[in-house]
């Protein structure tokens, strides 16, 4: 079978000499009977979206630590008689590492639950800053983020064939937390892509002008998602100029996910990906000589 070459290939850039330079991220740390920590993704609210691996770690831990304002206790109540549950709503980072170093000292496991993926706004930099400085192991499991499970309840694709095939994650400056230097919504919105926004319900208004300034136009599809997949969820569609308005009615501000962009429009698909096209070969199917003719006459490469 006929293998697709790779659309882009820098195989023909002169390549510096010498070896390529670059580290090796090394597996998971920790060994049987060592302390060690664990951030699970938690999901964006339903128990049942967690990981396999997430919910595992839960049931197998001796120490969980997740706070209550944010993860759903459904996701916690599989655990062991004897662990320890500790609410880190109010917590500090200072509260919660004698918590780690005992796990160090006793060889215990700990999830740390975060609510979404913790790798976005999940503030875990710090505190595996930490478990480095105090030599205990640790690693982190994703979870399903609250942009993925909007686009999933409201029944859109956020990346599309010529409409938009890239996604921002970003938030509104503005808050307690500095933007770094040209990260601002309105610079990200000239370039006209699928957004989705968070921590930035509680100012709809400014995030509305914001996002028009940056080039939406006003009839560009709105998404937005209160407390996706809790049981008081509620998913509302508007155009971008109706966007504070609606945030208003429904006084939604906070856990809160808004998505932007043309890829959420409510309209026929313009064009169907080559992926599954008959016409388009790949390392694992061959193509259908008159479905290539037709992509190729259209200005694909079949």
């Amino acid at each position: 079978m006929n293998q697709q070459p790779a659309a882009e290939s820098d195989a023909t850039e002169p390549q510096a000499e010498g070896r390529a330079q670059y580290t090796v991220i090394p597996p998971a740390g920790g060994e049987p009977g060592q302390g060690k920590v664990v951030f699970v993704g938690a999901g964006p609210g339903a128990a049942d979206l967690i990981t396999v691996r997430g919910a595992r770690t839960i049931a197998a831990a001796d120490i969980i630590i997740w706070a209550s304002s944010l993860v759903n206790a459904e996701i916690v109540a599989d655990h062991k008689p004897d662990a320890l549950l500790v609410d880190s709503a109010s917590a500090s980072l200072e509260d919660i590492t004698p918590l780690y170093e005992r796990a160090r000292d006793e060889g215990l496991l700990v999830a740390r639950v975060h609510t979404g993926d913790p790798a976005i706004y999940g503030a875990t930099a710090e505190q595996r800053e930490l478990l480095r400085r105090l030599g205990i192991a640790y690693e982190s499991i994703p979870g399903v983020s609250a942009f993925s499970a909007a686009a999933a309840r409201s029944d859109v694709e956020i990346t599309l064939p010529e409409v938009s095939q890239s996604l921002i994650l970003t938030r509104l400056e503005g808050g307690r937390t500095p933007m770094p230097p040209r990260e601002s919504v309105r610079e990200f919105a000239a370039h006209g892509t699928t957004m989705a926004l968070y921590l930035s319900a509680a100012r709809s208004h400014t995030l509305q002008r914001e996002l028009l300034a940056g080039g939406y136009p006003p009839d560009t599809p709105v998404i937005i998602g209160h407390q996706v997949t809790w049981p008081d969820e509620v998913m509302v569609r508007c155009r971008l100029d109706q966007l504070a308005a609606t945030m208003k009615e429904h006084k939604f501000w906070k856990h809160t996910v808004i998505l932007v962009g043309p890829a959420l429009a409510e309209t026929p698909l313009a064009k169907r990906s080559h992926l599954y096209h008959p016409g388009f070969r790949h390392e694992y199917r061959d193509a259908d000589p008159v479905a290539a003719r037709e992509l190729a006459e259209k200005g694909a490469q079949a």
